[in-house]
This record gives structure tokens, C-alpha cells and sequence, in this order.
């Protein structure tokens, strides 16, 4: 059951954000378990409170991929599949814009490779990648390779837990899941980055990595749980909106750890 006052109040908390737009119906949304009816509601209040603002949508099928269009999205974000790759892709970016999704395994992803990253890369259809690999930076610097045979496509990062290196890797824009939260000083780093100034990209890269150290950590996931919290401790959300049913539980210790590094990050920040 979704608490639908929390989620009218963040996307109200999120249109303020220096953001270009937001992903729904993703993996940190729980997008795959969440039924026809709460996926319409997600992205429409989603659309009501971005009107000017780019909305992807998390699609693994042709019919999500048609609702999201009939609902307002701006492109898809299709899960990762196995079996027939390409031909997965092109038949959902028939119905809007595709950014392929490289995924780590345990979250349900698929390790694509090479030949088959360029297959979809080479498709019309597709605009990028983003690759969310968690914690192998082998792979990621692999993909970004891939890419420079494709530079017409995007590289989006993500990684939560190198942001800033990734960014540095190539990765021209970010999608990621620590960016539900903090998401004004994660913003701040990529414009750092991209205006070259040095020692604001690694003080802010420097907070956004103990941010993640506390967030993104064993059993993984756990984290969309602790983006809750974030959430409910920069008081974004209130407290009784931070169950995750899909997720493990976790102890209050961790909660507490959260709060401290939302703290942290805002007093580093101010």
C-alpha cells in the first residue's frame, strides 16, 4: 500500500531540487513489484508536480512500456533481459526513448556483453546506458570503453558507491538510487565536475561517498530502506512513511547510523 500523502509531499521536496528529471517504476521505487493501479498513481503525481521535467520509467515489458506512455513518461528504462537483447529493446523503444539498464546480478541484472552491448547500443532507439554495477569498477570501465565506439549515446553512472570516479570514467549524466536523498549536494558534484572546479568536486565527492558508505552496504537490499530514513531524517517524508515490505529488516542501530550521516553531509554542506 503506497502512503500517498508522503508521496505528494516528496514529489513537492523533489520539484525543488536541481534535477533535470527523475526515474519511476525503478528498482529503488519498486517498480517490478508494484501493481498496474499504484504504478499510475506513482507516475501521475510524478507528472503532476514536474510538468517541465524529463520522466523515465522503468519498463520490462511492451505493455509497461505503453502504459508509461499513455501516463506522460518521457523515456524508459528497460530492466535488463537475457534472452533476446536487442530485440527486446527495439520492440519496447517502438513506444518511447530507451535507456538500456546494465545491472549487478544479485539485484536481478544481467551481465550483457560486449557484443550484445553493442548490438543494443546500435540501436535508433536507445539514447544510452546506465550501468549499476555496485562495486566493480572493471566493469564499469569495460562499458565505458564500449562507449566510445558510440558516442552518439549517453553513459549514465549508477554507482553509488564511486560517483565521483565515474563521472570522471565518462559518464556524462546520473540515475541513481543514493540521488532520492541528499539529492542537492549530489547535483552540486556533477556540476562541479562538469565546471571543472576541482576542489568543490572532491569535498562534495568526499561527502557523497560517507554518505553511500552508510547507505549502500551489506545486505544491499536494505538500502531502499535506508533511503527512507534519509528521507524521514532531512525531513522530507514523515517517519511512518519508511517501510519497505519487498526489503529486509534491519536493526535501529542502522537507522541511527543514517541520521547521523544525513547530519553529517548537512553540516559539511552549510
Amino acid at each position: 500500500m503506497i502512503h500517498e500523502r508522503a508521496q505528494r509531499e516528496y514529489a513537492a521536496w523533489m520539484q525543488r531540487q536541481p534535477i533535470p528529471g527523475v526515474a519511476v517504476w525503478a528498482h529503488t521505487g519498486r517498480g517490478p513489484h508494484l501493481t498496474p493501479d499504484q504504478r499510475r498513481l506513482v507516475l501521475d503525481s510524478w507528472r503532476a508536480a514536474l510538468p517541465d521535467k524529463v520522466i523515465v520509467a522503468g519498463a520490462s515489458s511492451i505493455e509497461m512500456a505503453r502504459e508509461a506512455k499513455r501516463g506522460g513518461a518521457d523515456a524508459l528504462l528497460a530492466f535488463p533481459r537475457c534472452d533476446n537483447a536487442a530485440r527486446y529493446h527495439a520492440e519496447i523503444a517502438s513506444e518511447l526513448p530507451v535507456i538500456a539498464f546494465y545491472l549487478y546480478e544479485a539485484a536481478g541484472g544481467v551481465s550483457y556483453d560486449d557484443a550484445t552491448l553493442h548490438a543494443i547500443l546500435a540501436l535508433p532507439g536507445v539514447i544510452g546506458i546506465k550501468v549499476a554495477t555496485l562495486d566493480s569498477v572493471m566493469t564499469f570501465q569495460r562499458i565505458a570503453a564500449v562507449m566510445r565506439d558510440h558516442p552518439d549515446k549517453l553513459l549514465i553512472t549508477g554507482e553509488d558507491r564511486f560517483l565521483g570516479y565515474s563521472l570522471q570514467m565518462g559518464a556524462r549524466a546520473a540515475l541513481i538510487g543514493m540521488g532520492a536523498a541528499l539529492t542537492d549536494i549530489q547535483a552540486a558534484l556533477i556540476h562541479a565536475f562538469h565546471a571543472g572546479d576541482t576542489v568543490v568536486f572532491l569535498r562534495l565527492a568526499s561527502q557523497v561517498d560517507a554518505f553511500a558508505q552508510t547507505t549502500f552496504v551489506v545486505p544491499m537490499e536494505g538500502y531502499i530502506r535506508r533511503m527512507l530514513w534519509a528521507l524521514a531524517a532531512d525531513g522530507v517524508i514523515p517517519d511512518d512513511a519508511c517501510d519497505d515490505p519487498w526489503g529486509p529488516a534491519l536493526p535501529a542501530t542502522e537507522r541511527d547510523q543514517v541520521r547521523r550521516a544525513v547530519r553529517d553531509a548537512r553540516a559539511a554542506r552549510d
